[in-house]
């Protein structure tokens, strides 16, 4: 059982290093229900998910928790009812490099959608650099080196962007995202 477990965990390393290259496209996906916040700096997180205030329920897709770069527990369900763009990168990703300017500056300016970083396919140490690098140390990341949150919201290849409505029903955007485009995904995810 053992064997086969890797051998499909690194088939979907191997899915999610291949998208790094090719022209953005926007999907459209469903997700089942809304969805409170996230820290906004890279300060721990409460170990346990706080309850949303309007008693809503927990998507299927935030029922997922992981670490953040800084070592502390993260629990999807804590964003169940707030707009949400989750930004899947990773640290050698030259799209994820030239759009970090982008989140860090959209990310200033809405400050009523929660931003998540999902770092994946490198090391903890060089996803803690690229942070550094791109001075994004505000939003909150996540250590994703296995994949398990971009497979949980069916992502394949960074940059990608997902955003999701309160209500639980998502987007995805592959990047690289210029501020404009970006702009005009967090719009829509307000219904400005």
């Amino acid at each position: 059982m053992i064997p086969v477990r890797t051998a499909l965990a690194t088939a979907a390393l191997a899915l999610l290093a291949t998208g790094c290259g090719g022209p953005g496209q926007d999907q459209t996906t469903s997700a089942v229900t809304p969805a409170p916040p996230p820290s906004t700096s890279l300060t721990p997180a409460p170990t346990t998910s706080p309850a949303p205030a309007n008693k809503a329920r927990v998507p299927a897709t935030l029922e997922f928790s992981a670490r953040t770069l800084d070592g502390a527990t993260f629990r999807g369900a804590s964003l169940a009812g707030r707009p949400v763009a989750f930004w899947f990168w990773a640290p050698w990703c030259p799209k994820c490099l030239s759009e970090a300017p982008a989140v860090k500056t959209a990310a200033g300016q809405y400050s009523e959608v929660a931003f998540v970083g999902v770092a994946g396919l490198d090391t903890e140490a060089a996803m803690k650099e690229f942070v550094q690098r791109t001075g994004t140390g505000h939003l909150v990341h996540l250590s994703d080196a296995k994949g398990a949150v971009w497979t949980k919201l069916g992502v394949s290849e960074q940059s990608t962007f997902v955003f999701m409505k309160p209500d639980g029903s998502t987007e995805k955007a592959t990047g690289p995202l210029s501020q404009d485009e970006l702009d005009a995904h967090l719009r829509k995810l307000l219904g400005r």
